[in-house]
């Protein structure tokens, strides 16, 4: 069986989607990336904070940044 480069989990806060997916990435020999850290990093700002001036909307929009840009050769 071909295991895929990247796997994604998705559901609601507190769900458990961080240690479910540190656990794959170590079984399945993969990078670990988790989004909620990333966009942290990119903006200084923790989640909770963001939730509580932009709400889930300002959340949101925020996910795309979190996702690295390729550049095609």
């Amino acid at each position: 069986m071909k295991i895929p480069s990247k796997i994604f989990l998705i559901g609601p806060m507190g769900a458990g989607k961080s240690t479910i997916g540190k656990q794959l990435a170590s079984a399945l020999k993969l990078t670990f990336e988790d989004a909620d850290n990333e966009i942290q990093r990119r903006t200084g700002v923790d989640i909770p904070t963001i939730f509580e001036f932009e709400g889930e909307e300002g959340f949101l929009s925020l996910i795309h940044i979190s996702e690295p840009t390729r550049q095609e050769s």
